[in-house]
């Protein structure tokens, strides 16, 4: 793969090349994806919806929103950083082509902002719940229906993959989606591959996949124009962009301390236990002086995380750049922070808070209200789409399409097509409007 490629500012229904050099410098092509992910109605429902624990009434749990702002920040810290190093080894993309620092960082920033925008109410849960309704529940007779790779998409329900359709689908005056540029939806794709064949290696782009089959071709439009290595001629698969690598370690950074901040703040990790995990992980660069001049639980470990965040994006930057050769040659098969010589204290931080935080009472009642709701949404959203397609549907089915969207297409002669379009509109529901649907169709709160 070569960087000329990779940067591309190309969008879905271009006719003509975007060059570089042409930019309008006061509305850059790359920070214009920023802009139309963050005021997207997409975006904006993730401050409804569960990051790991569920809404508090205090004010230290993160959003599915705040979290993704955050990482957003650290990606752009994390793409200035390597874009600076890397016009340093390829002079020629600045001077030639007018490639900035500031270019790199707006890519990572726009993708990691979007990174979660494609996640179901209720969290990871909520993608497990739809992708049981259909591979033990009530829609498994499906199978028998829909292709291999079809059923796949709906029993492996994936957030990414989700993210990436809401990005590029096309819909009644919005032609291409959010029309970002390719390099960001390059960036976006953590796993840029199809649902099948499931995780047919270890390499990191194997481990989940990216795109829907209603979206294959979008996406093999997208990796062909960045130059993505293909890594199989039988189905679709592709390196990593290597941004992607850097929108990762963002994420990885954020939810590793972040989630751990959360879990200290709430009182569900004790404090002298959990400072000391952090403090072997900034141990370097803490001034003594200033921690102990702290006075409150907050403030102290928000210095900490400070400096943690700082320390990982400098080791993750390092990284990159050590390996860049192996990433752009598709060789590089792990997460940067795989790599680091502080792997031993993230692990740690993430036991902890995988025993004290991920599994704790709060966490789990929400998991079980999340299958119970969506398990509803689902059978019923998709037994009056299909009833009415077989023109069997009762009055209650017409009463249910009559609440729904038109995007859902009732009349699609494409089954897969119908309950794609029934997951993705349960997708977009955010935690409280996911419940209210729920007690609607219950009959409750009358």
């Amino acid at each position: 793969m070569n960087w000329e490629q990779l940067l591309s500012l190309k969008r879905l229904g271009d006719t003509n090349k975007r060059i570089r050099k042409e930019q309008d410098e006061t509305r850059l092509g790359f920070e214009v994806d920023y802009d139309r992910v963050i005021f997207s109605s997409e975006f904006r429902s993730l401050q409804d919806k569960t990051q790991v624990i569920p809404l508090s009434e205090t004010d230290f749990v993160h959003t599915r929103l705040t979290h993704s702002l955050e990482v957003s920040v650290v990606g752009r810290s994390l793409g200035r950083l390597v874009g600076k190093k890397l016009l340093e080894k390829y002079p020629h993309l600045q001077s030639v082509h007018g490639y900035l620092p500031n270019d790199f960082g707006a890519i990572v920033a726009a993708a990691a902002l979007a990174h979660d925008i494609g996640n179901p109410p209720f969290g990871h849960s909520g993608e497990k719940a739809i992708g049981e309704f259909f591979k033990t529940g009530k829609g498994s007779p499906y199978k028998n229906q829909l292709t291999e790779k079809e059923y796949q998409d709906l029993c492996d329900f994936e957030g990414n993959a989700n993210g990436f359709k809401i990005l590029t689908e096309s819909r009644a005056g919005r032609d291409g989606g959010l029309r970002l540029s390719y390099a960001t939806l390059g960036a976006f794709t953590k796993y840029p591959k199809e649902s099948l064949p499931k995780k047919p290696t270890t390499h990191i782009a194997d481990k989940k996949y990216g795109f829907f089959q209603s979206e294959k071709e979008a996406f093999a439009d997208v990796a062909n124009e960045l130059g993505l290595l293909k890594r199989s001629e039988k189905d679709i698969s592709f390196s990593r962009h290597p941004l992607a690598f850097l929108v990762e370690a963002a994420d990885d950074i954020c939810y590793t301390i972040i989630d751990f901040e959360d879990g200290i703040n709430l009182g569900l990790i004790q404090e002298e236990f959990a400072l000391e995990y952090l403090i072997n992980l900034v141990r370097d660069k803490i001034k003594t002086k200033n921690y102990y001049a702290l006075s409150t639980k907050e403030d102290r470990v928000s210095y900490l995380r400070a400096l943690a965040f700082g320390t990982l994006i400098d080791e993750a930057v390092e990284i990159f750049m050590k390996n860049e050769d192996a990433i752009l040659n598709g060789h590089f098969d792990c997460a940067l922070l795989d790599k680091s010589k502080y792997e031993a204290q993230i692990n740690d931080i993430i036991k902890i808070s995988v025993e004290n935080i991920y599994q704790s009472p709060e966490v789990v009642d929400k998991e079980i209200v999340g299958y119970g709701v969506i398990n509803t949404l689902l059978s019923t959203y998709t037994n009056a789409v299909n009833n009415c397609f077989n023109n069997t549907a009762s009055n209650y089915d017409k009463l249910i399409l009559k609440a729904l969207p038109n995007t859902i297409k009732v009349d699609d002669s494409s089954l897969y097509n119908r309950l794609s379009n029934v997951c993705y509109y349960v997708s977009l529901l955010s935690d409280s409007k996911a419940i209210l649907e729920y007690k609607k169709i219950k009959g409750m709160g009358f």
